[in-house]
């Protein structure tokens, strides 16, 4: 089993940064690709960012240059590096730890809210 602990969320004003961190335990951390996903109220959750084992990362276009995905195998944690915030950036945003293969599994952290409100 993976257990993933979100933090760092909270409010910011529009133009505003935050920096989300998640922390994994269980399982082996540097097999597994890592994700960030958000989800607002009456919307579908959405991926932000994801980070595959050998450090590539990739965006959708709703993030791309503002938002940076990064990971540390050592302290086994993923962070989100968020600037430039707007609005429509507010979100409860969910760490993923994802593992492929012949034996796919998906592993979600709690949450943690992301208000971005002058």
């Amino acid at each position: 089993q993976v257990q993933l602990v979100e933090s760092g969320g909270g409010l910011v004003q529009p133009g505003g940064s935050l920096r989300l961190s998640c922390a994994a335990s269980g399982g082996i951390f540097s097999i597994y690709a890592m994700g960030w996903y958000r989800q607002a109220p009456g919307k579908q959750r959405e991926l932000v960012a994801v980070v595959a084992s050998d450090d590539r990362a990739d965006y959708p276009d709703s993030v791309k240059g503002r938002f940076t995905i990064s990971r540390d195998n050592n302290k086994r944690t993923v962070d989100l590096q968020m600037k430039s915030l707007k609005p429509e950036d507010t979100a409860v945003y969910y760490c993923n730890a994802h593992r492929g293969g012949n034996w796919p599994r998906d592993y979600w952290g709690q949450g943690t809210q992301v208000t971005v409100s002058s």
